[in-house]
């Protein structure tokens, strides 16, 4: 009797679907299971490969299909989305899962770990509640100004409204001034709790020593060496730093045809977040490049003959390079030797 050794696994919050075939090709396996039955059902299967996508909820169960003994794969959505053939839905996706995970040319996520998930929790955590204290900075100030009460740009500004509200001035009616207290109470609260996710960031890049290796990189620093870590499971699963960037979506995006090369504005493809953090890390050094001057010729070349974003971007694609050689390499970052005229 033929034997499963590849499957396709099409998940979801409750129902799974399952696309098995034997090494011919003849598939053996076509169903649905709850989510109870999951792990049961793949208990009583002999070792095999199975494939998933890399959406929510991958990582844990690429978790427990290892512990069961089979070897796990991961893939970008985007990469198995070309082998779905017709209609969408979960045969037709666990099919084109199944058939992805075999191509010898398909690109793997590695399975992350529960610690470097729970560090992706603290940034996730982190943007959400900075973007709360945004739209709660903007509805205080909205507010107020209907009433004619405007103050300055930034936190200074808000702090001199919060101080009205707190002093019961007599141009806010009680109504109004009841809310607005409200709202100062759980921007407090929040301002509160960037604080501690931003101490357990740093505690947590300051943890590894690949954190602490990647913090000696100019442009890093604790959000963003944390992030690099908890985000890259296996930097060696990348052949090349370019590899690295490009995946973080710092390298030019291509049209070329017939021989001819055309190179556009940067992919923006992969992970959002590392390619923020980047740029930010990377506008730090051009500002202080500009301000103070560098060791680095060839920034100081790039700003000279290229406008300040274009040299801010070129400069993240070049740390997230020095981040892989760093990450893979063991070793800390070396300021250039500047050579004699």
């Amino acid at each position: 009797m033929a034997q499963v050794v590849t499957i396709g696994l099409d998940i979801a919050k409750s129902v799974f679907q399952v696309h098995g075939v034997a090494a011919d090709g003849e598939v053996l396996i076509r169903r649905q299971l709850r989510r109870a039955q999951l792990i049961a059902f793949f208990a009583k299967l002999p070792p095999c490969l199975i494939g998933l996508e890399a959406c929510a909820s991958a990582h844990f169960w690429g978790r427990e299909l290892r512990r069961l003994g089979h070897k796990v794969r991961l893939m970008p959505p985007s990469y198995v989305k070309p082998y779905v053939k017709r209609q969408k839905n979960d045969a037709a996706d666990a099919e084109a899962i199944c058939e992805a995970v075999t191509r010898p040319t398909m690109r793997f996520v590695e399975v992350k770990s529960p610690e470097q998930q729970s560090v992706m929790v603290l940034h996730k955590v982190r943007m959400m509640l900075i973007r709360q204290r945004t739209q709660l900075s903007n509805a205080v100030r909205g507010h107020m100004a209907e009433f004619g009460l405007v103050g300055p740009i930034g936190r200074e500004g808000l702090a001199g409204l919060l101080k009205i509200v707190e002093a019961a001035d007599e141009r806010l009616p009680e109504e109004a001034r009841v809310c607005l207290e409200l709202l100062g109470g759980q921007l407090r609260l929040v301002n509160q709790q960037i604080l501690e996710t931003d101490r357990r960031i740093r505690t947590s890049a300051r943890a590894t020593e690949a954190g602490r290796r990647l913090m000696t990189i100019p442009g890093v620093g604790p959000l963003l060496a944390s992030a690099l870590v908890a985000t890259i499971a296996d930097p060696k699963a990348f052949k090349t730093g370019r590899n690295l960037a490009a995946w973080i979506g710092l390298v030019p995006k291509q049209n070329s045809s017939g021989g001819k090369e055309r190179l556009g504005g940067i992919t923006k493809q992969g992970d959002r977040y590392l390619r923020q953090l980047m740029v930010v890390g990377a506008l730090a050094v051009v500002r202080y490049a500009q301000q103070h001057g560098t060791r680095r010729p060839w920034l100081v070349q790039l700003l000279a003959r290229r406008p300040t974003k274009v040299a801010t971007v070129a400069l993240a694609n070049k740390i997230a390079r020095m981040a892989w050689a760093v990450m893979t390499t063991g070793e800390t970052y070396r300021e250039p030797e500047l050579r004699a005229a």
